[in-house]
């Protein structure tokens, strides 16, 4: 058998290969457009109090003193609401726990403002229903008696919270004496 190589038949042989490929893929479908993941804004801080906490509004509410086998606790807050505030004297641990309602996070802060001074101490949330940040304090800690003697008024500063004035009413001060006695 002969073969002839001309550039005719090199045509033919390149032609016929080419008709025995298949067919090119498709191109791959174009990606869809990542839609943008919609992260919850952080919520805002609340609105603080403007000027010195002297000038603040004092919260609406009363003191209410009362005992239990614990022993004794006040609450201050608005008529058949949940207390905004709470002093208890835990005597089994003898600690004072001041809470106030809100919630806070890791590495919170609760600063007590009175006219002779003020302090700060690490809060942590009670993890209750509903939620209060809690701070534990020695009976014997100057700050008590600072909010005792205060001028009519004590500020709760917390993480995350919006600052408050209370009253520095008698009942604070009788849940206090009873831790120290």
């Amino acid at each position: 058998m002969r073969i002839i190589s001309s550039p005719l038949s090199f045509s033919i042989a390149v032609l016929t290969l080419a008709a025995c490929s298949s067919a090119p893929p498709e191109p791959a479908p174009a990606p869809e457009p990542v839609k943008p993941v919609s992260n919850p804004a952080a919520p805002q801080p609340p609105a603080q109090p403007q000027g010195k906490w002297t000038d603040w509004p004092i919260t609406t509410g009363d003191w209410v003193y009362r005992k239990d086998e614990r022993g004794s606790l006040a609450l201050f807050g608005a008529t058949d609401e949940p207390a905004t505030v709470m002093i208890r004297c835990d005597r089994p641990r003898g600690q004072i726990f001041l809470s106030r309602a809100g919630a806070v996070g890791n590495g919170a802060k609760m600063v007590l403002r009175a006219s002779a001074g003020l302090q700060s101490y690490p809060a942590k949330s009670s993890g209750g229903t509903p939620p209060y940040a809690a701070i534990s304090i020695s009976p014997g800690d100057i700050m008590l008696d600072r909010i005792a003697y205060s001028r009519g008024r004590f500020a709760i500063e917390t993480t995350g919270l919006k600052s408050i004035a209370v009253p520095a009413w008698p009942q604070f001060s009788r849940v206090v004496e009873d831790c120290r006695r």
